[in-house]
């Protein structure tokens, strides 16, 4: 390339930068102009999705902005993934989700259409639910024990709500670690593996708290241990999974908000501030604590550093238990 036209271009590049950063600017001081869509890359029902639709009405309220809820259902949650990577950066179209099973992603799908670190960027946590151990009725185990000693003498299904799910490695996990005995199921959400395990066509389920309590507590599901390091008050019966011989076992859905990569800072931190003071409601977060989620905020960077762990946490089991998804 000639002298003179690496100037052109570099020429041309400058100026492009020039006009986009007054427009960035001129962005991040007028947002939001328009509504804003939060999409859940799950079908409804979910833990996501019971987050999104508590805190939409006061977030539109803050942000004088109607917030629209659109669920983008498909494929472990990499369809609305992509969607929102690909979405203008201008803050009015973000993720919420399960950060912990977006950093799985990676590890279990040998190809993407995104790149999580390179498309996207944190902006907060929202809240922490555990993982419930829960089983049919039928099911003749009331402790983790009984459930691994039954597992050894008849076949059991094990519903997760996707091959490569947080719920899904949190069972390979706990499976490796008292050798017992299950076939997994996969499904397409969390609802479906909830309802299936409801009517008996699968005997064994984890899945998180937030959507799968009101089942335990209406007697359809029997709850055998919670994947948290300490006891909940709310179930205060009920023994850690830790406790009953899985040491520093733990494990749930971590609920946040993503946004495209490119997205200005001033908008991720007018977000942020948006979201915490909706999740941190008395009213929302009164709402959550009685189904079992904790409200938990995180600054935009910390919450990029919490994803990096889990992806590093959760590569380590996937690889041991040669999970794929092609």
């Amino acid at each position: 390339m000639s002298l003179s036209r690496r100037h052109v271009l570099r020429g041309a590049a400058a100026a492009t930068a020039a006009v986009a950063a007054p427009s960035l600017l001129a962005q991040s001081a007028t947002w939001p102009s328009k509504p804003i869509r939060i999409v859940v890359p799950y079908p409804p029902g979910g833990s996501s999705d019971i987050i999104a639709r508590s805190i939409s009405t006061l977030l539109g309220d803050s942000l004088k902005q109607s917030v629209i809820v659109e669920n983008k259902a498909g494929a472990n949650g990499n369809l609305g993934t992509d969607f929102v990577a690909k979405s203008a950066a201008d803050g009015h179209t973000f993720l919420l989700c399960d950060v912990g099973a977006l950093a799985i992603t990676p590890s279990v799908y040998s190809k993407l259409p995104f790149d999580p670190v390179k498309d996207l960027r944190g902006v907060t946590m929202l809240a922490y639910s555990p993982h419930l151990l829960v089983v049919h009725p039928s099911v003749p185990a009331n402790n983790l024990q009984e459930l691994i000693a039954l597992s050894k003498t008849r076949d059991l299904n094990f519903a997760v709500t996707a091959t490569g799910s947080a719920p899904h490695l949190a069972g390979v996990a706990l499976q490796r670690a008292v050798n017992a005995r299950w076939q997994y199921i996969p499904y397409k959400g969390g609802i479906q593996a909830i309802q299936d395990t409801v009517g008996g066509q699968t005997q064994v389920l984890m899945n998180g708290m937030l959507a799968t309590l009101p089942h335990v507590q209406s007697g359809k599901l029997k709850m055998l241990g919670v994947s948290k390091k300490t006891r909940m008050p709310l179930i205060g019966a009920t023994p850690t999974i830790a406790e009953q011989g899985v040491k520093d076992f733990e494990s749930g859905t971590w609920q946040g908000v993503l946004v495209p990569r490119a997205t200005p800072d001033a908008v991720v931190q007018k977000l942020n501030a948006a979201l915490i003071t909706a999740i941190r409601s008395p009213e929302v977060r009164a709402r959550l604590a009685g189904q079992g989620a904790e409200v938990v905020t995180m600054a935009p960077a910390e919450q990029d550093r919490f994803y990096e762990a889990e992806r590093a946490k959760w590569a380590k089991v996937v690889s041991e238990a040669g999970i794929k998804v092609e």
